[in-house]
């Protein structure tokens, strides 16, 4: 088994695609029309097998949702080997970070939001953390 996919909530695909690839440069593996407004929109990162399934929001309950995958927690985590690197190209694509960059004893580390407000950490992990 492996995980395949983790929903992502969004309100419109193609404003979630257009972020995802320009700001965070993932691909995008899957984008079929199902019919009647829905689509199987799959992105991730370059080379990843597991993916976010991007999942237009339908009906007020999950429009509330929006944004808040985790309840306030982080709710993703992007692990990067450089990370000064990776950090300067986000923040060159309108990437928002809320923190700046730490160190903690799993690796360097800085919180950032997507498009929608839900947060993520941006790790390099140190290498014994890896293991």
């Amino acid at each position: 088994m492996r995980l395949a996919s983790v929903t992502y909530l969004v309100r419109e695909y193609d404003e979630a695609i257009h972020w995802f690839r320009a700001c965070l440069g993932f691909e995008l593996l899957e984008d079929t029309d199902l019919g009647a407004g829905k689509r199987w929109v799959r992105v991730a990162v370059q080379g990843a097998e597991t993916g976010l399934l991007l999942a237009r929001a339908d009906g007020p309950e999950q429009e509330a949702a929006i944004g808040n995958a985790a309840g306030g927690r982080v709710s993703y985590f992007l692990q990067c080997d450089e990370f000064n690197k990776t950090y300067q190209q986000m923040m060159a694509s309108g990437v928002v970070f809320r923190e700046h960059p730490r160190h903690e004893p799993y690796g360097t580390v800085a919180v950032f939001e997507d498009l929608y407000g839900n947060t993520w950490d941006l790790i390099e992990p140190h290498a014994t953390a890896a293991k």
